[in-house]
């Protein structure tokens, strides 16, 4: 794909994306305006998901939320939901074509299980209820408020309704991806390949290939994003746990301490040592103003969140004496004006306290829970401290708030955490795992041996057709190596033409050699070329039938058809006397015609010394010395016996003994055909190595085509 092209499928795919988040949107303030008890909030991301693929579907999700924020406070809670509903949708849709249609009602039933129930716990979670409204009076018919029926009855509407939506949200997403014309749909998928992109049987046939020794570059990374997501998410929830924590504190010490500032304006200073003189009052005057103060204080406990208690104290040298108190247990005409011991909290201040002097807030646990408590001086119209006003904050619900916090903010985290985790996972999956695993599979493609040239072309060719444009580094190492690979194509073309040149040269000489022994043998008739073509044949038997599979490489079988004309150049050091003798030899001439296996291993022994050809011409050395050898070991010249005999001369034998029997020499006339292949199969297992006759014998007609065509030329 070219700049242009890109850029321009970005675009599409940001329009998809607004888009999207405008129907989902759209939908969900419909479906709240006609006090719908389903949500049509993911009908874009279906959509999108569905198009571009998982990151611009869960960025779709996670905006919608971001959005309906606005409209209702809990939306952004129920991003987690939306991004899941992203990624089954995108699993959905690269599952095969064929087999898409039979998983329709598992892929909504799925969605639905997770918006319906995961949703209901999640409002569950926030408010307290499974649910709200009807879906909550219908279950409260069946079972009790509160019971677990109840709440299993509650999931099970949920579901049950969000199937319904989920329904009728991929239906309207299906009508409108129907709307895009195919073929930019299908651009627009196929874009978010950083490379040519795989069909689903590439791509399982790469992972087969993708073979690591310990864990594999895409889990490795899922595990990173992960336990980062997971620590990043754990920090950030105990820090601001912890701020809200200390916020929250601050703001209740400064509330008991405007509370207690509060109680200290609203007591007559002046009035304290009547209060304390005789009870509650001296006189119905007095009595009426200390009731109007406690109602004060008790319209001030209430009202003034988070404040327990308000009362006052005067503070003496042996403890502190009750004036007045919003306890219940404190308001007794025995009570007031008792004297209690210093609260622990607030022995260190005592000195401070005697002096009228104003003390910090103090957090203290005691019988009265977790509090936190202010103390303010009250001042008479002399400007003399004669009592503090208390103020108990309790701590609990702070405690409590901080839960709540946390709870609402790990549900935000968790869905941005998806959102986060999705996006990484489909970077590393489209930048880094899927092109190096093409890159890889196709190099171990590059690195089989012996392939032809055509079939190097192909690799390097199907190699550059990967096109990966990742933009970095990744994209950089991927075109040095098309570099590289184009290289070394064309070196290994070079150096195919001077190993074709070296073969033929090679080629050539044997044929010279052979053509010279053959030229002072009057029997031979093109007995090399014959032999040659039986080799051959019994070779590829051999192959097919998979005996010696360890031995029969495609360059042993080469060696061996290319240098079995070789294999009588012993021959040039027999006398012509003896070679083209017409009757039957004596034992002196036999021995002398015994000695041209000899002759002729040594002979190429002196060549493989020269020209450094050992791989090449081993097999010419070995057909030379041993193609007399017999399988039962009565042979020469060595006597060797079974598999010691080298694979080439036993194969050499029976071609060599075939060509002598049907060939015409000046001491015999020829055998029949099947006289000769007769006395062949009787030597199978004494003469012979059972396994070359039996494949010679299986290929009667190739040998017959062979034997026809010498014949007659």
């Amino acid at each position: 794909m070219d700049d242009h092209s890109f850029a321009k499928t970005n675009l599409q795919r940001i329009i998809a994306v607004f888009l999207g988040i405008g129907i989902n949107v759209g939908f969900y303030l419909l479906s709240q305006y006609l006090d719908l008890p389903i949500y049509l909030d993911t009908i874009g991301t279906i959509a999108v998901s569905a198009l571009s693929g998982v990151l611009f579907g869960v960025i779709t999700a996670a905006s919608t939320h971001l959005i309906c924020t606005l409209f209702n406070p809990f939306s952004i809670y129920f991003t987690s939901v939306s991004v899941s509903i992203s990624l089954i949708t995108v699993a959905y849709v690269r599952y095969p074509r064929k087999r898409r249609k039979h998983f329709i009602p598992l892929y909504i039933a799925l969605m639905a299980v997770i918006g319906g129930g995961v949703g209901t716990g999640i409002y569950w979670i926030l408010t307290g209820e499974p649910y709200i409204d009807d879906v909550a009076d219908v279950a409260s018919m069946v079972a009790s408020k509160g019971s677990a029926l109840y709440v299993a009855v509650c999931v099970l509407i949920s579901i049950g309704l969000d199937i319904v939506s989920k329904t009728i949200s991929v239906v309207i997403a299906y009508g409108v991806l129907r709307i895009i014309p195919e073929d930019i749909r299908s651009h627009i998928w196929n874009s978010i390949w950083m490379q040519k992109p795989l069909t689903s049987e590439e791509q399982i046939e790469m992972n087969k290939k993708s073979k690591t020794r310990g864990m594999r570059l895409g889990t490795r990374i899922l595990l990173l994003l992960t336990l980062t997501g997971i620590l990043l998410i754990t920090i950030q929830s105990l820090i601001s746990m912890k701020l809200y924590e200390d916020t929250v504190n601050a703001e209740y010490a400064s509330t008991a301490m405007k509370a207690a500032q509060f109680v200290a304006e609203s007591v007559d200073a002046d009035r304290v040592e009547d209060y304390l003189s005789s009870g509650q009052t001296v006189d119905e005057c007095d009595r009426i103003r200390y009731q109007d103060t406690m109602t004060i204080l008790d319209r001030a406990v209430k009202t003034i969140n988070g404040i327990k208690y308000l009362y006052v104290y005067r503070v003496e040298g042996d403890g502190i004496r009750l004036i007045f108190d919003t306890d219940p247990e404190g308001r007794s005409s025995d009570i007031i004006g008792d004297l209690y011991e210093f609260d622990e909290s607030f022995l260190k201040y005592k000195k401070e306290l005697l002096a009228g002097e104003q003390v910090p807030v103090v957090e203290s646990e005691d019988e009265y829970g977790h509090l936190q408590t202010a103390y303010y001086p009250i001042h008479d119209s002399a400007g003399k401290c004669v009592a503090y006003a208390g103020a108990d904050v309790h701590y609990t619900e702070m405690v409590d708030y901080t839960k709540v916090y946390a709870v609402r903010l790990m549900i935000i985290l968790l869905g941005y955490f998806m959102l986060i985790l999705a996006c990484g996972l489909w970077i590393t999956r489209y930048y880094m795992v899927r092109p190096i695993n093409t890159i890889t599979s196709a190099m171990d493609d590059f690195a089989v041996e012996e392939v032809d040239q055509t079939t190097l072309d192909d690799m390097v060719r199907n190699f550059r057709n990967i096109r990966v444009k990742t933009g970095d580094e990744l994209e950089y190492l991927y075109d040095a190596l098309c570099r590289v690979m184009t290289s070394v194509a064309e070196q290994m073309r070079d150096l195919r033409h001077y190993t074709e040149a070296t073969a033929q040269m090679q080629n050539g000489l044997i044929i010279t050699m052979a053509d010279m022994v053959e030229s002072r043998d009057s029997d031979t008739g093109a007995h090399v070329q014959k032999t040659a073509a039986y080799v051959d044949i019994i070779l590829k038997g051999l192959k097919k039938k998979g005996y010696y599979a360890e031995k029969l490489t495609p360059k042993y079988m080469s060696d061996v058809v290319m240098s079995a004309p070789l294999h009588d150049v012993g021959k040039i050091n027999v006398p012509d006397y003896v070679l083209n003798k017409p009757g039957k030899l004596t034992d002196e001439e036999y021995d002398i015609i015994k000695t041209h296996t000899t002759e002729g291993r040594i002979l190429i022994e002196k060549a493989i010394d020269t020209v450094h050809g050992e791989n090449y011409l081993k097999e010419a050395r070995n057909m030379a010395g041993y193609h007399h050898e017999r399988w039962d070991g009565k042979g020469y010249p060595e006597g060797l016996h079974g598999e010691v005999i080298p694979l080439s001369a036993r194969i050499m034998a029976v071609a060599d003994v075939f060509d002598a029997l049907a060939s015409r020499r000046v001491y015999k006339p020829p055998f029949p055909p099947e006289k000769a292949l007769e006395i062949i199969k009787e030597g199978s297992g004494t003469q012979f190595d059972p396994k070359c006759v039996e494949v010679f014998l299986d290929s009667v007609d190739e040998v017959m085509e062979v034997l026809k065509k010498f014949n007659e030329e």
